[in-house]
């Protein structure tokens, strides 16, 4: 590693240095007369000595560089390129709008992995070649439509500079998640089958899954915060800008849910909540014992709301400060009593063959993974110079 860094440092002084002392070279011998053999051979002598000089830098140059993959190369799937461009965008994307600062260590583990997966979806596309399998014009441009629908053209626009994208890029990021998925639903997917037995059995080795201790409420969640959060990407990058802003915004809701407006597009739409607000503000089942860890206010409303009914505004304080946190509206989707849930139960059965599909799903495709990177000839520049380096590298 030392001896190319020495070369690379003085290979624009050598290619300057090899062409003047072969003029020189030449200028001394159109000095001498044919007589002065002598002169004449050290000459000679002396250009072959720096032609063969010049030939050994080269070669070492070369050397070097193909052990590194060259500076901009970070990894080859069978001599495709992954080049550091493309892991770099893929990093500022994924760390685009954080207020916190990320170590050395943890942009080294995040490239890693950015990387990690750009490899395993070029082995994938290569398999997709073999099948034909390749996504098409026509359904990246429909699922680019798709994705589009629920924004005006500037809305969408500005989502993409926010995650320092173009619209190729997206494009192209597409076209690969729709290969990658006609892949593996032909090679792993379609051939899942779980059979009514296997949920039987399932049941039956694990009744006290089904046996709920206690009541379960499943509950969203539409809320507002005085205070913009960037992490927030509702669909319509909607964002109170204070205290006053966020009352009136959460009472317009309020009043768009009482007039019949879908609570779900309502939370996907403006609620600021960056962990449900892409999921129409789904909050998942909560236990009751949990329910009264929460805080008071929330928790007296919804012990008290049918199925379906949502809360009026509910006031979000932190307990240890005071300090308002926020404003929420809560709807009572579902309740589950205490209680053995039988295996008759069609929900009961839907549930088992979920998790089992899932769970085959996850091992082939870990074992389909492992196969296809066994016939790939991959090469991980990056990963290497991490080792050599230890973890100090970029």
């Amino acid at each position: 590693m030392l001896v190319c860094r020495v070369w690379r440092f003085q290979r624009a002084s050598l290619r300057r240095l090899v062409p003047r002392a072969s003029g020189f070279t030449d200028r001394l011998l159109s000095m001498y007369s044919e007589g002065d053999v002598r002169l004449k051979t050290d000459i000679l002598v002396h250009r072959r000595v720096m032609a063969l000089f010049a030939v050994f830098t080269l070669a070492l140059l070369i050397g070097c560089q193909s052990k590194s993959g060259g500076v901009d190369v970070m990894a080859t799937v069978d001599g495709s390129k992954i080049l550091r461009g493309d892991v770099d965008k893929y990093y500022k994307n994924q760390t685009a709008g954080s207020d916190q600062k990320i170590s050395a260590e943890q942009g080294t583990s995040l490239r890693l992995s950015i990387l990690r997966e750009l490899i395993d979806n070029e082995i994938l596309t290569r398999r997709a070649e073999k099948l034909g399998l390749l996504a098409t014009d026509e359904e990246v441009d429909r699922k680019l439509n798709e994705i589009k629908s629920p924004y005006t053209q500037e809305q969408f626009d500005q989502r993409l500079k926010e995650k320092n994208i173009s619209l190729d890029d997206f494009k192209r990021d597409l076209r690969r998640s729709l290969t990658v998925e006609k892949v593996l639903n032909k090679e792993i997917t379609s051939k899942i089958n779980v059979t009514d037995q296997d949920i039987s059995d399932y049941y039956n080795a694990h009744k006290t899954e089904f046996n709920l201790i206690e009541p379960q409420y499943h509950l969203a969640q539409i809320f507002v915060t005085p205070v913009p959060n960037p992490q927030v990407h509702n669909l319509k990058n909607d964002k109170a800008q204070n205290e006053a802003d966020a009352r009136k915004k959460i009472q317009t809701l309020l009043n768009r849910l009482d007039s019949g407006d879908d609570f779900a597009t309502l939370a996907m739409s403006y609620s600021e909540d960056p962990e449900t607000s892409g999921n129409g503000g789904d909050l998942g089942f909560t236990p009751e014992s949990a329910l009264q860890r929460t805080d008071p206010a929330t928790r007296d409303v919804v012990l008290h709301l049918k199925i379906g009914q949502n809360s009026p505004v509910i006031s979000v304080v932190d307990p240890a400060s005071k300090r308002l946190v926020g404003f929420r509206v809560v709807k009572l989707v579902a309740k589950e009593p205490a209680g053995q849930r039988e295996f008759k139960d069609p929900r009961v059965q839907e549930a088992i063959r979920s998790q089992l599909r899932d769970r085959r799903e996850q091992l082939l495709k870990a074992a389909y993974f492992e196969v296809l990177r066994d016939s790939a000839k991959v090469t991980n520049y990056y990963a290497q110079d991490v080792l050599n380096n230890n973890g100090n590298v970029k």
